[in-house]
């Protein structure tokens, strides 16, 4: 992680943060531990790999709701946009996706957008550049949130179910709710106006 560079002050002016990415479990407690240390810099995913899948869009928004909650900023993905031989890829390295979360044919011109295009789009057409990430919590194991406050005012919230049946969800603001049907490995997104 670079400790040493950032208890550094003179080293540490000079970092804006650090870009970050797993290659195995759940380990979005080492985020928060990381801003916990150094709470004045920054965090970013860097090379989330998706397939095209469902259930790779389902993993998309735990990881991006997970991290959001652990004082990530951002989420980048690896490959937006692939060929129709996977490519392009550095140096002549292979793919083992078939997929990503968008495909593009460049011989008929056909472009096919992909489940963890829709999930993506959940969370970057909601929750605006400039937004604040605020507090929001689920009491239920089923369900997983982050909220944003945007700098227009309104309040982006992403539930995400990690069930495969339907669940009943009330979304709270100021002592009012949303009663809403969240779909078996759904995501969806609610936006709240100013108050």
């Amino acid at each position: 992680m670079g400790q040493a560079a950032y208890e550094d002050p003179e080293a540490a002016k000079y970092i804006w943060g650090t870009a970050f990415h797993w290659y195995t479990g759940d380990h979005f407690d080492n985020v928060r531990m990381v801003h916990d240390a150094f709470p004045g810099k920054h965090l970013l995913y860097t090379e989330g790999g998706i397939g095209g899948t469902w259930p790779a869009a389902q993993r998309l928004a735990k990881n991006v709701i997970m991290d959001l909650n652990n004082w990530t900023e951002g989420w980048a993905v690896w490959n937006l946009i692939l060929d129709q031989e996977n490519g392009p890829r550095h140096a002549g390295g292979t793919s083992a996706r078939s997929s990503t979360i968008v495909n593009a044919d460049t011989t008929t011109g056909e472009i096919t957008y992909n489940p963890p295009h829709y999930v993506l789009g959940q969370f970057s057409r909601f929750i605006r550049p400039g937004a604040k990430r605020i507090a929001c919590t689920s009491s239920s194991d089923d369900l997983i949130a982050t909220a944003a406050l945007n700098p227009d005012g309104t309040v982006a919230v992403v539930v995400c179910n990690l069930t495969a049946r339907d669940t009943f969800l009330r979304v709270w603001r100021r002592g009012q709710f949303v009663k809403y049907q969240c779909p078996p490995n759904g995501t969806i997104s609610f936006i709240f106006q100013p108050v």
